[in-house]
């Protein structure tokens, strides 16, 4: 995290909710969350602390002057909104891209500006531009109060890597919340589960996906690239997964309720239901804030598949200053395209969920890639790459420890909505169940030991999602 993972464990963590809980009343308490965020947040890069207070009184502003009934300036206003707050996305994180494309294509020598990336731009800027789109649709009412959109846009829990939280979904709860002893153990045994998930599995199946990925091509092969993509799956849904339950987590803590991330997307027999299952706060506001507004389905169909070519596009583009992002959205996008176009619910289910599967993996091998052309090779290895020397098996076999190999498995079984069917059964009330949910707080401390073991004694990794 921004903080490093053992001082924001043992020391940040237990002192804010240490004094939050000190604290008298509620507007005493948001103001200790506004100060203790922006300093989360400077911690790591002070610079752009100023870049956070501007987003902030920009946006504040943009709403109040919504207040107005004149049509004009309303629309002034929205498009000042779109235009700055996507303008930083263009400046911090898209300047240097832009550039080198330009270079490439025109043959010309312009110099990159090689700015740092700000921690969670992306999320922070889509909260705070949804927050001024929703007032000019009057889904919410204007906010007077200019602390309290500064605490809805920097609160530290999920500011640099989600869930995006629409204002419309928290506006009540920053004025009016309350926390009970069973909603901290709740918030706290979600915050264990999710931090595991990123420690325990995402961190160690990632040791082999970094070393299959940065080997050279001739010395991979079939067996060492599928494994190399599978382990992927796992490092990218449980580092992601991992961050959304520790926000979840924390927002209980403090008497928020966020919307859930993901839905199991493994799971998924279609591409359709893949993004209604992953990154769901993502797809939502693209959908809200972008789909609907360039027509969605209500101007004929080619309009509406351009319509989605042009969301899946941006949803690429929205991970990062890379053409790999672009183009994994964009086959996400053709693939989306096809079902819409092939009888996919009339096919055998064990098959669609080998298609969606299929597709989610090659994909994120492009996604994972440093280049488009790394991304080709990798994909025609995948499925051409019939080598079997000593120095290719070799590669193959090194990942494959127990520890790697238990992961894994802890990974593809956490893939599966097995405790959500457990509940489905009608045993949530019985004394047996009662029971069982007790144990998963004593596994939970359990969990958190081997974390802050496994933390003191390796290396800084950080989230993937922290770089977008």
């Amino acid at each position: 995290m921004v903080f490093s993972s053992l001082s924001f464990l043992c020391v940040f963590l237990p002192i804010v909710l240490l004094l939050y809980y000190l604290l008298p009343n509620l507007w005493v308490k948001n103001a200790l969350l506004i100060v203790v965020s922006l300093l989360f947040y400077a911690y790591g890069e002070p610079v752009y602390i100023v870049l956070m207070i501007f987003s902030t009184i920009i946006n504040y502003l943009f709403g109040r002057l919504l207040e107005t009934e004149h049509y004009r300036t309303r629309k002034i206003v929205v498009f000042l909104t779109v235009l700055i707050n996507v303008g930083l996305l263009l400046v911090f994180k898209y300047l240097d891209m832009i550039i080198e494309t330009i270079n490439r294509i025109l043959n010309s020598d312009i110099p990159v500006q090689n700015l740092s990336l700000p921690v969670g731009i992306s999320f922070f800027t889509f909260q705070a531009m949804s927050y001024v789109l929703d007032v000019y649709r009057k889904d919410v009412e204007v906010q007077k109060n200019y602390f309290n959109i500064v605490l809805y846009i920097s609160f530290f829990p999920q500011l640099i890597a989600g869930p995006i939280v629409r204002y419309y979904d928290v506006q009540k709860q920053i004025v009016s919340r309350k926390t009970d002893v069973k909603e901290i153990a709740q918030g706290f045994r979600r915050f264990i589960i999710g931090l595991s998930k990123k420690v325990l599995i995402s961190n160690t199946v990632a040791l082999a996906v970094d070393g299959i990925f940065s080997t050279q091509m001739d010395r991979l092969n079939i067996l060492s690239v599928w494994m190399g993509a599978i382990a992927y799956l796992i490092q990218l849904y449980f580092d992601f997964s991992g961050y959304s339950d520790m926000a979840i987590g924390l927002g209980h803590m403090f008497g928020f309720n966020f919307l859930e991330n993901f839905q199991y997307p493994y799971i998924s027999s279609s591409i359709k239901e893949f993004w209604k299952r992953w990154h769901i706060s993502l797809s939502v506001w693209f959908k809200e804030y972008l789909y609907i507004p360039l027509g969605g389905n209500r101007k004929g169909k080619l309009r509406t598949r351009i319509n989605k070519m042009i969301v899946f596009l941006a949803t690429g583009l929205w991970h990062g200053a890379n053409w790999t992002f672009v183009i994994w959205g964009i086959w996400h996008g053709l693939f989306l395209l096809l079902e819409d176009i092939l009888p996919i619910k009339k096919i055998p289910k064990v098959v669609t969920h080998v298609y969606t599967l299929m597709v989610v993996c090659i994909g994120f091998v492009i996604f994972r890639a440093d280049t488009l052309a790394d991304g080709a090779l990798m994909i025609k290895k995948m499925f051409l790459g019939w080598e079997f020397s000593k120095g290719q098996m070799q590669v193959a076999l090194y990942h494959l420890n127990p520890l790697f190999l238990l992961m894994m498995i802890v990974g593809i079984v956490g893939s599966l909505p097995i405790i959500p069917r457990l509940k489905a059964k009608e045993i949530t009330g019985t004394q047996k169940w009662e029971v069982a949910s007790g144990l998963t707080y004593i596994c939970s401390f359990a969990l958190l030991i081997l974390c802050m073991l496994s933390l003191s004694g390796s290396t800084y990794n950080p989230f993937i999602y922290f770089r977008f």
